[in-house]
């Protein structure tokens, strides 16, 4: 064991105030007989183990919300981030950055911290680990879909995935709807909702470039473009019944108006009218069939 967490050394320490400008919150009973804790980085697994086995003991003491508890909770906390250090580099190769991956980590530390009782009789490292890990491994499954699904269905893709991989080895091919719901014990539809669900996981950019053998260009140049026509299909659809009810001679004008592209001078002439009167019923029907598409909304 490190020489700093000798006897003599633990005696030296009570009468030391605490090097650390955020120990000063800490009553000096709450510091009686802790050893004198070095910079965190310099502190070796096995001292970690043995400090922490102190602050433990110290912590059940200890009333939980008083600035004491507070103290030593915050001492374990910093005294064993490198466990979750070395649990995050087990996910370096994932796309979120490695500071996101050790704050996660570190809430499960202190789960951690808050349900260890040293009455188990196991090492802090081997209680801790499973829960540090578990925090991490639900931040990516909480976070890391493209759409948001529903957890069961999220659990269902990796019991789809598992189930896949086996069944192709021992049939030598890809399982079908059928086999994979034998498998799991659960419906053909559940199934497919599954593998439906698993399409939510990861998302194309509309700009990624094509594989090199795919001849058919960037997603977005295989989209249709959008039709502004189809805005006025609606209208077009509600105005039949009304110019349909119209007097021969309104739908004439509108016809050649609006679809020959006559001008109201060229349409008194057709007509045989003059151009205020054809302005006039125009104006007429015009009013006529918008206050008929007002009555149908």
């Amino acid at each position: 064991m490190s020489p700093r967490l000798d006897g003599s050394h633990t005696q030296q320490a009570t009468s030391t105030p605490p090097p650390e400008p955020e120990e000063s919150d800490a009553s000096p009973e709450a510091l009686a007989g802790l050893p004198e804790i070095p910079p965190y980085d310099e502190v070796g697994p096995a001292d970690a183990r043995a400090l922490s086995k102190t602050l433990f003991e110290r912590l059940a003491s200890l009333e939980e919300g008083t600035h004491d508890y507070s103290y030593v909770r915050n001492t374990l906390v910093e005294l064993n981030l490198a466990l979750v250090k070395f649990a995050a580099a087990r996910f370096r190769s994932r796309s979120e950055p490695m500071e996101d991956i050790i704050q996660v980590g570190t809430i499960g530390l202190i789960k951690a911290i808050d349900r260890f009782e040293l009455t188990r009789g196991v090492e802090f490292p081997t209680f801790a680990m499973p829960t540090i890990v578990g925090e991490i491994k639900r931040f990516f499954r909480d976070t890391s879909w493209s759409v948001r699904v529903p957890r069961r269905l999220q659990e269902l893709r990796l019991d789809l995935a598992k189930a896949g991989d086996e069944l192709a080895q021992q049939l030598d091919r890809a399982p079908t709807v059928g086999e994979l719901a034998e498998r799991l014990g659960i419906s053909n539809d559940e199934v497919v909702e599954g593998m439906a669900a698993s399409n939510a996981y990861t998302a194309s950019s509309l700009d990624a470039q094509p594989e090199e053998d795919d001849s058919e260009g960037a997603l977005a140049d295989r989209i249709g473009y959008e039709d502004h026509g189809l805005e006025g299909i609606e209208y077009v659809e509600s105005l039949k019944p009304l110019i349909a009810e119209l007097p021969s001679r309104d739908r004439k004008i509108l016809s050649l108006r609006f679809v020959a592209g006559m001008t109201q001078s060229e349409i008194g002439d057709e007509l045989g009218i003059s151009q205020m009167h054809v302005s006039r019923l125009l104006s007429r029907t015009l009013v006529r069939l918008r206050k008929g598409l007002t009555l149908d909304e």
